[in-house]
């Protein structure tokens, strides 16, 4: 990287690093054909917010200190598993706005859960503020838009595993000033709230939701944290939909689709559905498995494939990215990081579609359900 190809944040060191990435806007030619793709996909990109809806590098952090405010290469495993983005890497990429999520450990104790969470909370906090000149913590819309007016990643709060927070209802009230935008409510184990889509969930059979999971979801909505029902049953997933408030809209932060790829990690089309419905929106990841087969041919054009699913059967009102990197993911063989992301926006252009459309997939469609959400206020007290 040369120096003139850089920015740093000025006025030196404010964290534990200085973010250096190459600005792609001063030679974007370059940038199209590094990545083999069109001059016409690489101005689009730029000329586009991205907004990822599940960012999992925290849980590296928590474990071996991965140090998200350096830039790092692909690892120990080749980008497979960690490493897939950094900050300086996602400022290089030009992403916009992400939801930087904690993950619950669901073998702690149940009680000592909230006081864990209240500490992982604070601290990927100070992480994310320690570079105010670069990343601004944000959660409603009029948040959002100041920090991209000013140049900043925006970065929203996300946790994945409501039982990070099930000791009681109340739990839910050590989220402060609605710091929190997304709940996530079951991962990879069936809780106390309900089951998993995992086959191998620990409470078989799917019974759905439990009573405490249907207020749960009520709870939610009333502090206007978004119901995430990436990774729940399929019972669950409809128990959450009935109790839901109709007037506020669903999400799938990171998912596939069985219309592409039938796996038990994925959504069908009537749970797709359910999330328009709702007048949600529902992220694609980028996990080889939960893709399609032979895994090591899964590339950008499936991802593709998935969200092309979305709209043919919801529309193009409903399709967004939710990467899952660094959650222990195996990426597509030409999308191993963020740095390559801009060949998402040549594969969709391949297909005929619209820019309109493409930039509704990289940040529009969450933009909208982010207002109807919290729209253009500040936050409660």
């Amino acid at each position: 990287m040369n120096v003139s190809d850089s920015i740093s944040a000025p006025g030196g060191p404010i964290g534990p690093a200085v973010l250096e990435y190459r600005d792609w806007s001063r030679d974007p030619a370059a940038i199209a054909g590094r990545l083999g793709i069109s001059r016409e996909a690489m101005e689009l990109y730029l000329a586009s917010e991205i907004v990822d809806l599940h960012v999992d590098s925290f849980i590296w952090t928590r474990l071996f200190g991965y140090d998200v405010t350096k830039r790092h290469g692909h690892g120990a495993f080749g980008a497979s598993v960690y490493s897939q983005v950094d900050l300086p890497r996602l400022r290089e990429a030009r992403v916009g706005g992400a939801m930087w999520v904690i993950t619950t450990n669901p073998w702690r104790n149940r009680s000592k859960r909230p006081e864990i969470f209240v500490r992982n909370l604070r601290r990927l906090t100070r992480v994310l503020q320690s570079q105010p000149s670069e990343v601004a913590l944000v959660r409603n819309l009029t948040e959002y838009r100041r920090a991209r007016a000013a140049g900043l990643h925006a970065a929203f709060i996300g946790v994945q595993g409501g039982n990070a927070l099930d000791r009681d209802l109340d739990a839910l009230d050590l989220i402060p000033d609605d710091s929190v935008l997304r709940i996530t409510v079951l991962h990879g184990n069936s809780s106390d709230l309900g089951a998993t889509s995992t086959p191998y969930r620990g409470k078989p059979p799917d019974e759905g939701l439990t009573h405490l999971g249907r207020d749960y979801v009520k709870r939610l909505d009333e502090k206007r944290i978004f119901v995430d029902l990436a990774h729940i049953s399929r019972r669950s997933f409809f128990d959450a939909v009935e109790v839901h408030d109709p007037s506020l809209p669903l999400i799938v932060t990171h998912t596939g689709v069985k219309g592409v790829f039938p796996h038990w990690r994925n959504l069908d089309d009537e749970q797709l559905r359910a999330i328009a419905a709702s007048g949600g929106t529902v992220g694609v990841m980028y996990h080889r498995p939960f893709l399609g087969r032979p895994q090591e041919a899964v590339d950008t054009h499936c991802v593709v494939d998935h969200l092309e699913h979305i709209v043919k059967t919801v529309g193009e009102d409903h399709a967004s990215l939710g990467s899952d990197w660094d959650g222990a993911i195996r990426t597509p063989r030409d999308m191993p990081t963020c740095l390559e992301l801009p060949r998402l926006v040549e594969r969709m252009l391949g297909r005929g579609w619209s820019p309109d459309r493409v930039r509704k997939i990289l940040s529009g469609n969450f933009l909208r359900t982010l207002g109807a959400l919290r729209g253009d206020a500040e936050p409660r007290s």
